[in-house]
């Protein structure tokens, strides 16, 4: 996401890098180029041009010291300027209620059900009691494909086929949710092709029935600036509380995402990816802007990191690892646990460097496939000493998961060269913890 903006916005601000300090002559140069780059990334133009002012004035209003470049100054600024027009600082959702009820709206095709998922698998890993409610009466398999949606997530899921009043099964929801002990209710609703009166009226009546306590508008970021013209009249009807970006993943200019927050005056809450129900995020305007420019997101990929790798397992790695027996099985484990993270072209570029590196290298999900089918067509025996590995055992191995032998081959010079890292790494702790201190 946001590829094409990430080049041309380095691009322009490489014309300051090499110059010994800021002048009025080349930051106006490099101002235009920045604010060409927004606009053509779908971005509103009045407000690209005040964006652009505010960096201009604060380029000029700063002194550059000896140990930073102008061009090192100006990317801090313009990704603080970034961060501004996204919201600034992260908006947590509102969960207040018994049950607390999270309405969510927008137009048919932006991704309302899959993300009612998301948001529930999501709550659900936070040991949340989480019920769905199927409201939307209207879209063909719309209720099939939430009740798929609540049960890949473990997630119940509140449907009545035989009403066709949205408004009646929401509030039936709702008393079902108070006698079972739900502390969050989740309401998908119809959409439309587009804005129409009947739509407008029916989530209006809906959000009156059910004082939500969050009122989510999602909207398709491929849309680009008709997304925000989308966004705002729904706000003028509904008043919602917080913006869900989807689809971020897919060819987009990003427009939407840095513009909607300064049209419609409401926070972009969270931002969807793919069709996985881990493929969400809570949105934060500050790590946003770093990506865009090429500086990454470690805090981001560290939390994810965090949220799928167990404790308990990474001691007992550390253990083996110390011990120089990390083996086959506990590698194929780690695989597992790393494939939890997201999308893996998402997580690389969230290493500083890394996002303009992999811009053109098509990074997929299933890249991990052969190995998993090399190392599972492996004896336990093979698995836990690969040294035993001759040619016969290789090719059987290459035979069962329709590899080839080279293939089975490289990833074992790549696991012997990882093992040796890791025994180099050990003996250098080892050798520390060893050393005896001459001062006693």
């Amino acid at each position: 996401m946001f590829e094409n903006l990430s080049v041309k916005l380095d691009k322009a601000v490489r014309n300051l890098k090499g110059q010994g300090r800021i002048t009025e002559i080349n930051v106006a140069t490099t101002i235009k180029e920045i604010r060409r780059a927004l606009i053509d990334a779908d971005v509103n133009y009045k407000v690209a041009k005040s964006v652009t002012e505010t960096i201009r004035e604060k380029a000029m209003g700063q002194e550059v010291l000896i140990a930073v470049s102008p061009g090192q100054l100006l990317t801090k600024i313009v990704s603080e300027e970034l961060a501004t027009l996204m919201g600034g600082t992260k908006s947590d959702i509102n969960l207040e209620g018994n049950p607390a009820v999270i309405l969510i709206a927008g137009l048919q095709g932006s991704g309302k059900t899959t993300f009612s998922g998301k948001l529930a698998h999501l709550f659900k890993k936070q040991s949340k009691q989480v019920l769905l409610a199927a409201c939307d009466v209207y879209r063909p398999a719309a209720i099939d494909q939430l009740k798929v949606l609540g049960e890949q997530v473990g997630v119940e899921v509140f449907a009545q086929p035989e009403i066709n009043d949205p408004l009646k099964i929401a509030e039936n929801a709702l008393d079902y949710a108070k006698t079972h002990n739900k502390k969050i209710l989740i309401v998908d609703t119809a959409g439309r092709l587009s804005v129409d009166e009947q739509m407008m009226t029916e989530i209006a009546h809906l959000k009156e029935s059910l004082n939500p306590s969050e009122t989510l508008f999602v909207v398709d970021s491929m849309t680009g600036q008709d997304a925000v013209n989308t966004a705002k009249a729904f706000n003028d009807r509904l008043d919602f509380d917080g913006v869900v970006l989807t689809k971020l993943d897919g060819d987009t200019r990003g427009g939407a995402a840095l513009t909607i927050r300064s049209v419609v005056e409401k926070p972009i809450k969270f931002i969807s990816t793919g069709e996985k129900m881990d493929a969400i995020d809570v949105f934060h305007p500050d790590r946003m802007a770093q990506r865009i420019l090429g500086m990454g997101d470690v805090v981001s990929l560290v939390e994810k990191a965090q949220q799928v790798f167990d404790e308990d397992e990474a001691k007992r790695l550390q253990k083996k690892i110390r011990k120089n027996q990390f083996n086959f099985d506990d590698f194929l484990s780690q695989l597992q646990q790393v494939k939890k993270m997201g999308n893996i072209k998402d997580l690389v570029g969230m290493i500083p460097g890394m996002g303009k590196a992999i811009k053109d290298v098509d990074i997929d999900d299933d890249s991990f496939k052969p190995i998993e089918a090399i190392i599972r067509s492996m004896t336990p025996l093979e698995r836990a000493n690969p040294d035993v590995l001759n040619g016969s055992r290789k090719k059987r191995i290459a035979n069962g998961s329709g590899t080839s032998i080279q293939e089975v081959n490289n990833l074992l010079k790549q696991f012997a060269g990882m093992r040796k890292m890791m025994k180099t790494m050990n003996k250098m702790s080892g050798s520390k913890r060893g050393m005896v201190n001459p001062f006693g």
